[in-house]
Formats: C-alpha cells, sequence, structure tokens
C-alpha cells in the first residue's frame, strides 16, 4: 500500500517538479554560468572570465552607491512599514473602548480596513504612475500646486520630490520621497495580516490586563507584541525582499531610472543599466547573483535571530 501511495504522490508531482527545475532553477542556473564569462548579450561569443566579474564588484562605485541606498531600503522599508500597520492594526483590533460585548476595534474599524488596504488592489506601476502626477515639479502637481495656491511654495522654485538629488540626514532626498509610496503601499497588507493575527487572541487576555491597570501602550508592548512576534518576523522578512527590489518606482518615478547624478540608483536599476545599456551581461549576470545570495543570507539571518519556542495561548 505504502509503495502505491508513493507512486500515487510521485505521478502528481512530476509534472509540477519538472516545470519548477526548468522556469525556474535552470534560469538561476543559467545566470549563475554567464556570471562567470564576460557575454555581451547579443551574439554566442563568450569567453570564461572565472570570478573577475565578482572581484570587479567590489571595486564599482556605481554598485557600492546603489548598495548602500538599499541598505537605507533594508532598514527603513520594514521598520516604518510594521510600526505603521502594527499601530492601525492595534486601533482596529482592540483600540476602541470596552464595553459589555468586551475589548473591540475603534468605531468604524471595517471601513477603516477597507480604505488601508484599497493600495493592494492597484499594481506597484499603477501607483507608482499615480505618485508621479502627485509628485510633479511644477504647478500641475497635486502637492506643488496646493502648496503654490497657499503661498507656501514659490511658482518659479517648487519643490523638486523625486528630482531632488541633495542630502537629507546624510540621504539623497529623492529616497525619502520614495520611502513615503512604498510604505503607502504596502502597510495596509500588513495591517490585515497583523489584524489576523490578533484576532486569534483570546480577547480575555486584554480584559484581564485592563482589570489589572495596565495602559492601552503597556497592553500594546507587554500582550499584543510578544505574541505577534513570529508573524512580524515573517513580515520583515518579505519587506526585506520588497526593499532589495524598489525596482519599479525607480524605473517609473526617477529621471533616467536612478537619477538624478544617480541618487537614487540602486542595485536593479544598475543591473538593468549595464545589461541593457552597456551590453555588459555577464557582469550585470553577476549583479544579480550576488544580490540573491545577499538576499537568501539576509533572509536565514533574520529567521534565525527571530526564532523562539511557540508561545501556546
Amino acid at each position: 500500500m505504502r509503495h502505491g501511495v508513493g507512486r500515487f504522490v510521485a505521478g502528481f508531482l512530476f509534472l509540477p517538479v519538472a516545470l519548477y527545475l526548468l522556469y525556474v532553477v535552470w534560469p538561476f542556473a543559467q545566470a549563475a554560468g554567464y556570471s562567470l564569462t564576460n557575454w555581451g548579450g547579443y551574439s554566442d561569443r563568450q569567453e570564461f572570465v572565472g570570478l573577475d566579474n565578482y572581484v570587479r564588484l567590489f571595486s564599482d562605485e556605481l554598485i557600492r552607491k546603489a548598495f548602500w541606498h538599499n541598505v537605507f531600503f533594508l532598514i527603513t522599508v520594514p521598520l516604518v512599514t510594521i510600526a505603521l500597520a502594527l499601530f492601525l492594526a492595534f486601533l482596529l483590533n482592540v483600540g476602541g473602548r470596552e464595553d459589555r460585548a468586551g475589548v473591540r476595534g475603534v468605531f468604524g474599524s471595517g471601513f477603516y480596513r477597507v480604505v488601508f488596504f484599497f493600495p493592494q488592489v492597484l499594481s506597484l506601476v499603477v501607483i507608482a504612475v499615480m505618485w508621479q502626477q502627485i509628485y510633479r515639479g511644477d504647478g500641475q502637481g497635486l502637492i506643488n500646486g496646493l502648496l503654490m495656491k497657499v503661498g507656501l511654495v514659490d511658482e518659479e522654485n517648487p519643490i523638486a520630490f523625486t528630482a531632488d538629488p541633495e542630502p537629507f540626514l546624510g540621504v539623497p532626498a529623492v529616497l525619502w520621497w520614495l520611502l513615503l509610496i512604498a510604505v503607502w503601499s504596502g502597510a495596509g497588507f500588513y495591517m490585515v495580516l497583523f489584524s489576523a493575527a490578533m484576532q486569534s487572541i483570546p480577547k480575555d487576555i486584554y480584559e484581564a490586563a485592563i482589570l489589572d491597570g495596565a495602559s492601552r501602550f503597556h497592553t500594546f508592548f507587554r500582550v499584543t507584541l510578544p505574541l505577534l512576534r513570529d508573524t512580524v518576523s515573517v513580515a520583515w522578512v518579505y519587506l526585506g525582499f520588497i526593499a532589495l527590489d524598489m525596482y519599479a518606482l525607480v524605473f517609473v518615478m526617477t529621471p533616467s531610472q536612478g537619477g538624478p547624478d544617480h541618487a537614487s540608483e540602486i542595485f536593479a536599476s544598475v543591473l538593468n543599466f549595464t545589461a541593457f545599456q552597456k551590453g555588459q551581461f555577464g557582469y550585470a549576470c553577476a549583479m544579480g547573483v550576488a544580490l540573491a545570495l545577499f538576499t537568501i543570507l539576509l533572509a536565514a539571518l533574520q529567521l534565525r535571530i527571530t526564532r523562539r519556542e511557540r508561545i501556546e495561548y
């Protein structure tokens, strides 16, 4: 009977596993192979160069700049998005007044869930195009237009937003404006994720904490956050992947897809420019492999650091 079950399961798994190997694993293996050559992408001529492309990565000034921009997003996107999502989820689940029905969320929490989640139904490119009009650096832009009407911005000197390379707190201003979009578009999804996790926490725990005199502040940090640690850890990994990408926002919203003056370059934008503008596909593949390895190591480290025994409640 066991051998029959094994053949039955193998028969169902054979096709999806074969397709996964063909369309996912094999392209990765090809990219790793091309990264060891000087392939130009538009011919069959390939010369094996070994690890030269990887050595070149460490001396490439543009790669170094793009790496630190990705590190900025890697720190800020998960941190700000998770903090905002946790705050909203707490308000919508246990932030209202307690009554005979127990602890509940703020009034109209169902409506707020729909409003905050709405950006998730839009494509990231659609979001980028929409914010491109909001950030327009002239009187036709939503923000600049409003500020000009109330006299806070001069018509001849509007806010540049994503065309502003000047540093703010040591980071190009354009990256801060891109961060705002990333947080706005992602916070609603993680709010729903955290809300679902909070709803699985027995209300008796919150009611007992309130009866013991705990404030909402202490309830959040002493009850809610510890019980959501596993969910927050998974969200941090997912947001880390998003932070290491950010390509769609940079491509659509910044001058020259990484400008101005390379102020918004990230790994993905440099990879695209190297491959399709400079015709150095071998070197671009080395960038992609390095980014993939960095992402895997980062995810493994994050899960290892946050691993703990499961809390039962």
